[in-house]
């Protein structure tokens, strides 16, 4: 049942030229942190959420790149269960649990069905999962249950009754929690901005400033002006992702790789592959790894792979191989098999394992997060899971602390509630939902059937920091990520309303659109003219908004 969202106070824009002034006009900071995705925007939080005087620098826009991409599941992690990382997984299930309460806009319940096509398997899966909700604790969540054959297909209609270990026996129902991950990160964003920080993106790191062996600032490029801008700080810690390398080698430029790059792509089908509000897990695939398969947003989404990389591309392109697996995987469990004919959106991101063993496969390499301070101070954080990512941002801070960096303060993340957050359950702008509703446009339909309006771009650019149409498109609503045909004709009206709050001429339009087209290549379906609207007839434009409303 969806909350009552109660008249607050109007949200307040974010007006760039005063976040540059705050940079131009601070003579030191006490924390800088590089990087706008998931654990940049929660170390950054943490920090100003203790009171330090803290700057947060993103080159692209935040999410953009693996934080924007991921598996949309906040969970504790059945594989590492499997695998014997019970510190991990409880670790895990805790930060679920504080993100169920402290985002409930942006994470909800999910229920997983765990097929089994033995009696051995389903007293298998069901012993271990029993383990997974002890270890929960008395959580907000339910807990797992044993299926029949009959039931396990209600509980997940389109689910097969033969797979391929022959008939579907039965099965567990067990929970996790669904969220929509660039709308978790601009509400970090806009959460640090709250309490008094400062976070830009388009914001590049040109150089580290070092003096006397020491990293003590940075020397950045707004990328839409050009201007150069130069921030000091007591503390400048590195947490761009699969990128960090990168940075480090900006202090040191032999220091050796710390992280080892996979590849997960994601596919997304229209929602009657999968028209029930349960998600399925395969818990073993043919070499070994899992594949979900999950609603989201009115479609249904699969994935993902896991793939070692040795390129760092800002726009993974998933692979043949990759695309073949997913859909020969997921043919064999549901009724009716998806094709490549049906896929309205894929995508891929890169995770930012902690460097192992040569040999070691990247499903085997750990998804803990590692922190590594440099003999000049840099700080590094890498690895880690979106699940995880407030206790990565506790432990940098408290590194830093600890090295002498910063002075000592508790953190305070633990119980605080991210912007928009209301008491209970709602849509992805929760408590701010009544503001955007007032602004202009909000009757002014983008797509065809409704749920992108002429209001949610002026509220992405006056309120979420959106500087372009793909900023919009795929992050501040997230019909790239649905369907990419629909998203490029969206681009224009989007385009338009965005250079009148932003203030451009008709050649940035004209820039912007060849950009978006490009992107949208890449998301589209190869065998499908992107120009093309949407031909689902699968809710793309009613869901596009409200992908954080609850599905179970």
């Amino acid at each position: 049942m969806r909350a009552v969202l109660t008249a607050t106070p109007p949200p307040r824009p974010i007006d760039r030229t005063a976040l540059l002034d705050e940079i131009r006009q601070h003579k030191r900071w006490d924390v800088i942190v590089i990087g706008g995705g998931a654990t940049g925007l929660g170390t950054a939080l943490d920090a100003v959420s203790r009171g330090y005087r803290t700057l947060l620098v993103e080159a692209h826009d935040f999410a953009k790149g693996t934080s924007g991409k991921a598996t949309k599941l906040i969970h504790g992690g059945v594989r590492y269960l499997a695998q014997g990382n019970i510190g991990l997984v409880r670790e895990s299930l805790r930060e679920r649990e504080l993100l169920l309460h402290n985002a409930s806009h942006l994470v909800w319940p999910l229920g997983f069905v765990v097929p089994s096509y033995s009696h051995l398997d389903t007293a298998f899966y069901g012993a271990g999962l029993k383990l997974y909700d002890a270890m929960a604790g008395r959580d907000s969540l339910p807990g797992s249950r044993i299926l029949s054959a009959s039931e396990a297909q209600s509980a997940a209609p389109g689910l097969a009754a033969r797979g391929p270990q022959g008939t579907l026996r039965g099965g567990v129902l067990y929970y996790d929690g669904q969220f929509d991950d660039a709308r978790l990160a601009i509400a970090l964003m806009r959460t640090i901005i709250d309490l008094g920080g400062t976070a830009l993106n388009a914001m590049v790191v040109r150089a580290l400033t070092v003096r006397n062996g020491l990293v003590c600032g940075v020397a950045l490029e707004d990328t839409e002006s050009g201007e150069r801008l130069h921030a000091v700080a007591d503390c400048v810690i590195n947490a761009t992702g699969v990128w960090v390398d990168a940075i480090r080698r900006l202090e040191d430029p032999a220091a050796l790789p710390m992280v080892a790059p996979s590849q997960g792509v994601h596919l997304v089908v229209p929602r009657r592959f999968l028209p029930g509000s349960h998600a399925v897990l395969v818990p073993r695939t043919n070499d070994g790894r899992i594949l979900f398969m999950l609603p989201w947003g009115g479609h249904t989404l699969l994935g993902t792979t896991d793939t070692a990389r040795s390129d760092l591309p800002l726009e993974p392109v998933p692979g043949e191989a990759e695309i073949d697996f997913i859909l020969s995987t997921a043919a064999r469990y549901l009724a009716a098999p998806p094709t490549r004919d049906d896929i309205t959106s894929m995508w891929a991101g890169l995770r930012p394992l902690v460097r192992a063993g040569a040999d070691m496969p990247t499903r085997a390499v750990s998804r803990e997060h590692a922190i590594r301070m440099s003999p000049g101070g840099l700080l590094t954080i890498t690895g880690g899971k979106w699940t995880t990512y407030r206790r990565m941002a506790e432990d940098t801070i408290d590194h830093a602390i600890r090295h002498g960096l910063l002075p000592p303060r508790p953190c305070r993340t633990a119980h605080l509630r991210l912007h928009g957050a209301p008491e209970g359950a709602g849509n992805v702008y929760g408590t701010d939902a009544p503001h955007l509703l007032a602004l202009p446009g909000a009757d002014v339909s983008l797509t065809a059937g409704g749920g992108l309006t002429e209001a949610h771009v002026r509220f992405a650019a006056r309120y979420e920091q959106a500087r372009s149409v793909e900023d919009v498109l795929a992050r501040r609503c997230r019909l790239l990520l649905l369907d990419a045909a629909s998203a490029r004709a969206a681009a224009p009206a989007v385009a338009r309303i965005l250079a009148d709050e932003l203030e451009h001429g008709p050649e940035w339009i004209t820039g912007q659109l060849a950009t978006l087209a490009a992107t949208a290549q890449i998301y589209g379906n190869p065998s499908q003219n992107c120009l093309q609207g949407d031909a689902t007839g699968d809710n793309t434009a009613d869901a596009i908004i409200s992908a954080g409303e609850h599905n179970g």
